[in-house]
């Protein structure tokens, strides 16, 4: 089971450097692991291409039965817990999530769960991803990069501009934004976008905390890139007569942590990112403008 939990580490993070930090090994332990596994099996399971490890066919049909088999190890242990006795489960948002999907997911694990206790912990995704990789993180809701497989699908969202309702567009040569830092996919695709169409600008304000941002944006003083589940009920997008640069599209996921604690598993993880899923095609998360509910 360890060397197997090692092994989809591996195949999820789409690296030996993250793996090993995911299972609290070095690089040289995690890499004689492989090769314990590869023996075990009788086949090779990786093979390099460029500077990248791939896995071998032998390899890919690995996959599915080391989850499977991890899934009912870790289910027989979770039957045999109660959550009175379980330690805290620590969780990981973006800031701007908080107020969003981050209450559901508290929702949606205490639906199991009623005793669990939790600990929020809201940071940009690259922090996360760095607490869940050093094992300061159980769970967390993260902006997936491009062509990347990593955790479960809660939402695909879109990144749009906000405003007051009431911003005058006139008063400003240069139009004010306030940003998240450059961490963020919305930074760097704002700037890009304004300064290909030539929009004349000046950075406001740069903030990893959303409350900080809208409160610039709802006292008319900027505008604002953000994704839109994140849009508070008193503000707008902006409309399109403005013209302002198209921003990217997202996929939201959870990822769960490779050890640590004892309900956190990837099958696990899993079945919560599917309750939570269900959640939001059923409204449960309520669009910020007027209109409704989102539609995905």
């Amino acid at each position: 089971m360890d060397l197997l939990r090692t092994y989809i580490a591996v195949v999820d993070t789409g690296s030996l450097t993250r793996a090993a930090r995911h299972v609290h090994r070095t690089q040289a332990a995690l890499s004689m692991q492989m090769k314990r596994l590869e023996e075990q099996a009788g086949c090779s399971l990786f093979f390099k291409e460029g500077r990248n490890l791939e896995l071998t066919n032998d390899g890919k049909r690995l996959v599915s039965y080391a989850r499977r088999l991890l899934a009912l190890h870790d289910e027989a242990l979770v039957q045999l817990r109660t959550d009175a006795a379980l330690p805290t489960l620590r969780i990981g948002s973006p800031d701007d999530y908080a107020q969003s999907l981050l209450p559901l997911l508290v929702n949606t694990i205490h639906d199991q769960y009623p005793n669990v206790q939790l600990q929020l912990i809201c940071a940009p995704t690259t922090k996360l991803r760095n607490l869940l990789d050093g094992g300061a993180l159980d769970l967390a809701i993260l902006t997936r990069a491009v062509n990347s497989d990593e955790g479960h699908v809660l939402m695909l969202d879109k990144g749009i501009w906000i405003q007051h309702p009431e911003f005058d567009w006139q008063q400003y040569d240069a139009l004010p934004v306030a940003l998240y830092e450059a961490d963020c996919k919305f930074h760097s695709s704002a700037l890009d976008g304004l300064n290909k169409t030539h929009r004349p600008y000046r950075i406001k304000a740069l903030s990893a905390n959303a409350g900080a941002l809208m409160a610039l944006v709802r006292q008319g003083k900027a505008v604002t890139a953000a994704a839109t589940a994140s849009l508070p009920p008193d503000l707008v997008e902006v409309d399109a007569i403005h013209e302002m640069p198209a921003l990217p599209s997202i996929d939201i996921v959870l990822v769960s942590a490779s050890s640590g604690h004892p309900l956190v598993s990837a099958s696990w993880a899993g079945e919560l990112a599917r309750a939570l899923a269900l959640r939001l095609e059923s409204g449960q998360l309520e669009c910020r403008n007027p209109g409704g509910p989102f539609d995905y």
